[in-house]
């Protein structure tokens, strides 16, 4: 708990336009890992559009560590497909949390990070103030694929008696 920075509540939304991965759709889920933690979403049959609206936690330790992100199609009698991964850094998000803003109106966007060639995001990643909290929505191109983008909310969570930011 001494080196504890805070939680990263990731809450996995969609994915759009999936690779296909079967005969015409695929099962994907999301696996998320930082170091040596590793979260999984549910399984979502037969849809390269998946509704996942999971939340996924990470406990931060290193602010430097990226957060990678892969998603699988489940097979039954083989190895699960990979399709495609994507990684983002947390920096900005962190950046933002620190500002230690309060009595913003909802929806008052802090800063916004853009698309570029050393980020996965696909459009620009606006870090709002919502409901008291700092949160940071994403869409994210997967690599290593010939298709396919995750929606992301990343949300700062303060750990009392955590060492904090």
């Amino acid at each position: 708990m001494e080196n504890l920075l805070g939680l990263l509540r990731i809450h996995v939304q969609r994915g759009v336009n999936l690779a296909v991965r079967d005969v015409l759709t695929g099962d994907p889920y999301v696996v998320i890992r930082m170091g040596k933690q590793k979260l999984k979403t549910r399984v979502i049959k037969k849809n390269v559009n998946p509704e996942w609206n999971d939340d996924l936690t990470l406990s931060i330790v290193d602010l430097s560590l990226p957060v990678k992100l892969t998603v699988y199609d489940r097979d039954t009698f083989s190895l699960d497909d990979k399709m495609g991964d994507a990684e983002f850094e947390i920096g900005p998000l962190v950046n933002a949390v620190k500002m230690r803003l309060e009595g913003l109106p909802n929806g008052t966007i802090i800063t916004k990070v853009q698309p570029s060639r050393e980020n996965c995001l696909s459009q620009e990643s606006c870090i709002i103030w919502n409901n008291g909290k700092v949160v940071q929505d994403m869409f994210l191109r997967l690599r290593n694929v010939e298709t396919g983008e995750v929606e992301l909310q990343l949300e700062w969570i303060h750990v009392p008696g955590s060492r904090g930011l």
